[in-house]
């Protein structure tokens, strides 16, 4: 009878499962969430200001600052025009502040004050942009900043109060022009952004993770662990510019190996479901990568259906309709494919290329 217990505690410890997140990291295209003609990829840029900061505008360079990803920039006529419409930076109130530095000898024993000053200077600046499509369609209106947000310029500091005092006042001209310039590609950054989001196809890497087993005395201890090396040196290799022809079959064993964990341990004791939970979730993750959404909510239902810790589940659905909804807005169903924005001709040049995607 001893000997028969011993075997089975034996077993229980074997079987106990312990898992460990595994990092990894994965590149891919964003793609457009917000429907667009598909033949649009080009785009031009006007700003204007008023005529109290026209001055300011000369060295701005906003050109430098507005870029979404996987379209061509044109000096005008494109398919899409972004305005940008600068207004005043306007001072609101000046203040001076006094610093006090306490000065101590060698032994740290206070030995004196040193006050300096400085100008405090409370001002605002306001931006909006607006997107129209060259047939006048109007696409996208964006608040880039606003005269509710104060902003706080500080001078430097001096020994001398009335030196502070009169610092904005002398050199208005050039700190003005800095804080505008500044404010301003602040401004067109934020639109920049947003365009990105909306139609733009950026390059992406993420980092992300996978359940595998941590402890050695387990069977499948090894067999888990180079699951995940297979899986990490293939996912290190994607690139958004390269299809993603093939890696799905390379990716066979692995997928197959983690299938048939489901099967080996189908028990409902906490460690089978525990060891199942990898093999969803890992599956899941995996799916994403590969760009299908239908697998991994397969496999979303599945990790629910496990009962252990079954929230993952849920969030794994949510995310793979949002993938499918993405695939489906832009008409593109994969996130790995090269673009060369130099093919791509704005609507009054003499020929236009229309990508298409698998």
């Amino acid at each position: 009878m001893l000997f028969i217990v011993a075997m089975v505690s034996l077993n229980t410890s074997a079987q106990k499962v312990d898992l460990d997140r595994f990092n990894f990291s994965a590149s891919f295209r964003s793609l457009p969430i917000v429907k667009l003609d598909s033949s649009y990829r080009t785009y031009d840029l006007s700003v204007e200001g008023t005529r109290l900061m026209q001055n300011y505008m000369l060295d701005l360079a906003p050109e430098k600052y507005l870029r979404i990803q996987g379209w061509r920039m044109l000096q005008s006529r494109a398919h899409i025009n972004v305005k940008i419409k600068f207004e005043d930076l306007l001072p609101e109130s000046f203040a001076t502040k006094e610093r006090v530095e306490i000065i101590k000898d060698r032994t740290g024993k206070q030995i004196g004050t040193r006050n300096t000053y400085y100008q405090e200077v409370v001002y605002t600046f306001a931006a909006v942009g607006e997107v129209n499509d060259y047939k006048g369609e109007h696409l996208m209106d964006m608040v880039l900043a606003d005269r509710s947000s104060k902003q706080v310029y500080r001078s430097p500091e001096f020994q001398v109060r009335q030196i502070a005092e009169g610092y904005f006042m002398i050199n208005a001209l050039k700190i003005t022009g800095e804080l505008f310039r500044s404010n301003a590609r602040n401004a067109i950054g934020r639109i920049s952004s947003q365009l990105n989001y909306n139609y733009g196809y950026e390059d992406v890497t993420v980092n992300d993770y996978m359940w595998i087993l941590g402890n050695k005395k387990h069977p499948e201890y090894m067999a888990h662990r180079n699951a995940f090396l297979t899986i990490k040196d293939i996912m290190f290799e994607l690139s958004p510019d390269k299809p993603l022809n093939g890696v799905k079959e390379r990716l066979q064993p692995v997928i197959k190996y983690f299938e048939s964990i489901k099967k080996t341990y189908s028990s409902s004791s906490k460690s089978d479901r525990k060891l199942r939970y990898a093999s969803y979730f890992n599956l899941a993750v995996l799916y994403y990568y590969l760009d299908d959404p239908q697998a991994m909510m397969k496999e979303a239902s599945g990790l629910m259906m496990n009962d252990f810790d079954s929230r993952d589940g849920i969030g794994f659905e949510k995310t793979a309709l949002q993938l499918k909804q993405v695939f489906e807005n832009s008409g593109i169903y994969t996130r790995h494919f090269p673009i060369d924005i130099n093919r791509f001709k704005g609507p009054y040049e003499q020929t236009q290329t229309v990508v298409t995607h698998q």
